[in-house]
């Protein structure tokens, strides 16, 4: 290691100023590489050049050859867990060294905002949040943040809110649930532990998931056809509007002239002020798609010249024409529009201005003071505006459709964890599931094929996946049978069907007022059970016992469990069950010894199913060892 070292400061003495080799963005200082696993470290160097690894576990250097685009690929094998270990790559005329680098294990975080949930910040803090931070200063126990980036086609790196860094009080803005999992495998395991957060909250599956895996999912049938052909992002957002507007991609949609006689006969057109919100005046609560026109009159002199079109702030989204040629577009709803119209389409008398806005929540329209400059003169564009609506979004939420935003599918996949499959790690660990609540049936088939395609990628198939059944929410209703939230809870248990899984469920530690329940810490032990049991096999037991036999007689049913169960404060809480016209009831429920549990209600002549813990947010009592509480299920 100190050899290393020398030979990494007489190169920075000696060489000077020279070509950079580059790595990927989490290959940093102070990170975790995966022990006894084949590493990738991808990078470019000189063109042509041998790029050469060294490492103190290595008993030679390894190499690779740079294509003539500087590219290069080093494989090489870790030892088993320890260091710290300086890394250092060489293409004969630069050199990129790694220092404080560990061996050990490396998990992925993952999900939407309850794995993002930090330790203590602005909008979300631990429970015992001091205690926690107190417990930080763990300099075996590395974390890395992956920045919150999106993309319409797979990237070579990810973007970092940081490189890795050693567990501190500092770093108290980091995952929860990451840090804390990190810290029970760091105790139980005595190794190095890196843990990877690539989170962002109030996202779907569906855009943590490769392209290819949309195939066969019900409803993303147009995203994958897209996604699989390559299309660019202008290309996704002219699709996704075409999806909502039939005439978008027509000839001519928007560079019809201005004419009052088709305005009148063809579209249902208005008047609109500008500056203003259509939310204030003509359009009352819409969010759509609303195309404004404006008549400026230009005298001769401008005939010709250049002109800059400054449109006040839009809101969201503007597509703008000037005589029909499409002259700039914008996203951002408090940014000045800028454009530059060449002075071909300029011409005397009138000239025809067209702004498509795209509302897809709170207001719309243009809102800022508005203005063209030709020649050196200034005209004014405020005023009367005239307007037709070309699309209602009433049930349509463009946020789903636009690739640029979170909730495209595959767009997280592409940008926050397909660049870092370089990289083996020991497993994931998954916390997402509420912001598909409604669509369960869609949710099952998806969640599936996205573990199968980070298995995939990773080329680790089977790459343990912990994931956590989200927690209880909205208000206590005793009989909930087609609660959406019970829907989406078994959607996701479905996901046990494949091998190498675990649910970790946090049922019964949920808050009905609030999506973000604080009681991470228990969340993180469950997932850490898991990995303790099934992946290194420290046999601590990891899951409540599971029913495995119902039997019924009469108006009694009776459901038997593989294991031990007991209830906590006192009588059994949480089953309903149902007879075959579909009317259900609260059961009342006793335990017969502690595997045996008899339901019955005086509402149920004849039951032919039951459920526990079927409910938005629902109050079963039913744990097994390990204060594990028992998975809701449906015995039907």
């Amino acid at each position: 290691m100190k050899q290393i070292a020398a030979i990494v400061c007489a190169a920075v003495c000696s060489f000077g100023v020279m070509a950079e080799i580059t790595l990927p963005q989490f290959y940093t200082d102070n990170m975790v590489l995966q022990q006894k696993s084949v590493v990738t470290m991808p990078g470019t160097a000189t063109p042509g050049s041998k790029v050469t690894l060294s490492a103190d576990w290595l008993a030679k250097p390894v190499s690779a050859k740079a294509g003539s685009d500087g590219k290069f690929m080093l494989t090489f094998t870790t030892p088993q867990a320890g260091g710290p270990y300086t890394l250092l790559v060489s293409d004969g005329k630069d050199r990129k060294a790694l220092q404080n680098v560990l061996v050990g294990e490396v998990w992925l975080c993952s999900g939407q905002s309850n794995m993002e949930f930090p330790i203590k910040g602005d909008w979300a803090q631990l429970m015992d949040a001091d205690e926690v931070v107190a417990t930080m200063q763990r300099p075996a126990l590395r974390l890395l943040q992956i920045r919150n980036t999106t993309s319409v086609t797979p990237l070579d790196d990810a973007s970092l809110e940081y490189g890795w860094v050693e567990s501190s009080p500092a770093a108290a803005s980091f995952s929860a649930i990451g840090y804390l999992c990190g810290k029970m495998l760091q105790d139980s395991l005595n190794v190095p532990v890196g843990i990877i957060d690539a989170t962002w909250g109030g996202t779907p599956v569906e855009a943590w998931t490769p392209c290819e895996y949309l195939d066969g999912v019900p409803g993303f049938e147009f995203y994958h056809d897209l996604l699989v052909a390559g299309k660019d992002e202008q290309q996704l957002i002219a699709a996704a509007m075409s999806k909502v507007y039939d005439d978008y991609d027509k000839p001519g949609k928007m560079t019809y002239p201005f004419d009052r006689a088709v305005m009148q006969t063809e579209k249902a057109w208005g008047k609109m002020p500008v500056p203003s919100l259509w939310e204030e005046n003509v359009l009352p609560g819409f969010d759509g798609i609303v195309v404004m026109q404006f008549e400026l009159d230009l005298p001769a002199t401008a005939a010709g010249k250049p002109l800059q079109l400054c449109l006040g702030a839009v809101d969201d989204w503007d597509i703008t024409y000037f005589n029909g040629k499409y002259v700039g577009g914008g996203r951002i709803f408090d940014q000045l529009r800028d454009y530059r119209v060449d002075g071909s389409f300029v011409k005397a008398g009138k000239n025809v201005i067209t702004v498509e806005v795209i509302d897809n929540a709170g207001g719309g329209g243009i809102w800022k003071s508005s203005y063209a400059i030709v020649d050196g003169v200034r005209y004014s564009l405020d005023g009367q505006w005239n307007y037709a609506v070309l699309s209602d979004f009433s049930k349509t939420d463009m946020s789903y459709l636009l690739p640029d935003t979170p909730h495209y599918p595959s767009v997280l996949y592409n940008a926050m964890v397909e660049p870092l499959t370089v990289m083996p790690v020991a497993g994931v660990f998954w916390y997402q599931g509420c912001a598909n609540v409604g669509r369960a049936e869609q949710y099952e088939i998806c969640f599936k094929n996205m573990i199968n395609g980070w298995r995939e990628a990773f080329d680790n198939p089977d790459m343990p996946f912990y994931f956590v059944q989200i927690a209880g929410f909205q208000q206590p209703v005793t009989v909930q049978p087609r609660s959406e939230w019970a829907a989406l809870r078994q959607a996701q248990a479905k996901a046990l069907e494949l091998l190498h899984t675990g649910m970790a469920t946090a049922i019964d530690i949920g808050n009905p007022v609030d999506i973000h329940p604080t009681n991470k810490a228990e969340v993180a032990r469950r997932l850490a059970l898991l990995a303790l049991d099934k992946t290194y096999g420290r046999y601590q037991t990891c899951e409540a016992p599971v029913y495995t036999e119902v039997a019924i007689d009469g108006h009694v049913m009776t459901l038997s469990f593989d294991g031990p169960v007991y209830p906590v404060g006192g009588a059994v809480t949480g089953f309903i069950i149902g007879d075959k016209d579909g009317n259900w009831a609260y059961a009342h429920a006793e335990m017969q010894g502690d595997r045996v549990v008899r339901l019955s209600s005086s509402l149920i002549d004849k039951p032919v199913a039951a459920r526990y813990n079927w409910a938005d947010y629902p109050g079963g009592n039913l744990y097994g060892a390990n204060s594990l509480p028992v998975l809701p299920f449906a015995a039907e």
